[in-house]
């Protein structure tokens, strides 16, 4: 098959972007993705917070200004988003693990719940955590 006919187009070996339409399942299985990512990262700056804590007082205090620090507090906030989000998704797959929730409009509703489950979870959080005083 490495010679196509003169008349015949040359189409993609494999299903791509530019082949499929875009939807909202598509975008969430790229969103989980990148979420399993984002806490590969929360661990290192857990990791980061325990080394601190264990170099002592200076480190410590060091290391809770740089996560108290606006840049530090919008990592935290897409940490928290990431953490909500593939604890939804990942209850979403195991739905799917049992052979249930195939169906086109069904599995599209899962994950605009998944994304919105995580959206309100994370601003509850964040919300409790800023009046009690914790931000």
């Amino acid at each position: 098959m490495t010679e196509a006919s003169p008349g015949v187009r040359e189409r993609p070996l494999s299903p791509h972007l530019q082949v499929w339409r875009w939807h909202v399942t598509m975008a969430g299985s790229i969103l989980h993705r990148g979420s399993l990512i984002a806490l590969y990262v929360g661990i290192l700056i857990l990791v980061g917070w325990l080394l601190s804590l264990a170099a002592g007082p200076d480190a410590w205090a060091t290391y809770m200004g740089l996560l108290g620090s606006a840049l530090g507090k919008l990592v935290l906030l897409g940490l928290t988003f990431a953490l909500f989000f593939n604890l939804s998704s990942m209850v979403r797959h195991m739905i799917w693990d049992v052979g249930k929730g195939f169906r086109p409009k069904f599995a599209d509703t899962m994950t605009i719940a998944s994304l919105v489950f995580a959206v309100v979870a994370t601003a509850a959080v964040w919300l409790i955590a800023a009046s009690t005083g914790a931000l």
